[in-house]
């Protein structure tokens, strides 16, 4: 998961010192699941002793580590004024890489799972308004911006796109939440009149008006052709996505990598990840969502060029070549020589 945006301030009070934390990770129980739509499920997460969790900002995740192994991001989409507990939903993906399917069939009430302390790479940036649009299971962090410029008496409205009425995760909850008024919702196999006309919603592209987008990569892809040609800069389009776009390997050749701090050489095969070639050789560089989207292992480059395949970058930092994740990007020079 990933957007391009500021960073938001991680909140911790007083009351969670006492956590328990196993490194830097947090235990918590599930205390609720219940099917928020046709194949998600809404979990929530409390301390073992029902104290306080780490405050957080509107567009915050968490990392999940689930019962299978696999570690995951998910959004947190409950109210950010509330601090005794977390909430997450998970959309089940049957082809998927084995997350979803753990979430749905082990995570049940009583069930034990570590988190990570809450982290924000999709905060709301102060405009005159906003627009939120949401695509499935997207609607996660649109739902908690929603509660707080509610609270915080902006102006925003909130566009919410599915395929059909029983795939709109949190229906109920919308209907009866303060800014019920300003939700469109648009389903695919409902009437045209309906459905979304983003030209419409992308009019008004302005310094002081910001646009948020989560959804699949099909949906980010049609919003955001679109707010380009409407005229939105990058500053003003805020992004986040749960999955990396399937990128072709055919013609992937081995580079070498130089350790600055060491000099050490090693080379990565044209089969391997950087992150794998370094693991082979004892050196761990801290990795979560191993496609590109999620920023835990972004590297510094000090020589070389980056064939970068990450979407968490923006376009200007992957021409600058400072930074690029090893997860998934490759090098397209011989050598490169990164800050390890």
């Amino acid at each position: 998961m990933h957007c391009q945006t500021g960073l938001g301030v991680l909140q911790l009070g007083t009351k969670t010192e006492k956590l328990k934390v196993t490194g830097d990770l947090i235990e918590v129980v599930v205390t609720r699941r219940v099917l928020a739509a046709t194949d998600i499920m809404n979990f929530e997460l409390r301390r073992p002793d029902n104290g306080a969790l780490p405050a957080f900002t509107a567009g915050s995740h968490i990392d999940l580590h689930l019962p299978n192994g696999l570690v995951r991001q998910y959004s947190l989409c409950n109210s950010s004024s509330h601090s005794g507990y977390y909430e997450i939903a998970v959309l089940l993906e049957p082809d998927g890489r084995g997350g979803s399917k753990s979430a749905h069939e082990d995570l049940l009430p009583g069930s034990i799972v570590r988190i990570t302390a809450p982290r924000n790479l999709f905060a709301l940036v102060p405009g005159r308004h906003s627009i939120l649009l949401a695509g499935g299971i997207g609607v996660t962090p649109i739902l908690s911006m929603a509660d707080a410029l509610t609270s915080a008496d902006a102006s925003f409205e909130f566009h919410y796109c599915t395929r059909s009425e029983d795939r709109a995760a949190f229906r109920e909850r919308i209907a009866s939440s303060p800014f019920a008024s300003r939700v469109r919702f648009h389903f695919d196999d409902g009437d045209s009149r309906q459905k979304l006309q983003i030209r419409d919603v992308l009019s008004e592209a302005r310094d002081d008006v910001h646009l948020y987008v989560c959804g699949p990569t099909g949906f980010m892809d049609y919003v955001l052709s679109n707010a380009r040609e409407c005229g939105w800069s990058e500053a003003n389009t805020h992004i986040e996505f749960f999955t990396a776009q399937e990128m072709s390997r055919t013609g992937d050749a081995g580079f070498d990598l130089k350790l600055a701090r060491s000099g050490r050489i090693i080379r990565v095969e044209a089969d391997q990840t950087v992150i794998k070639a370094l693991a082979l050789r004892g050196i761990d560089i801290p990795v979560s969502c191993e496609q590109g989207i999620c920023g835990t292992c972004l590297t510094e480059v000090l020589e070389g060029e980056v064939e970068h395949r990450d979407q968490f970058l923006t376009e200007e930092e992957h021409t600058s070549n400072k930074l690029f994740t090893p997860c998934c990007s490759r090098a397209k020079s011989p050598m490169l020589v990164i800050d390890v």
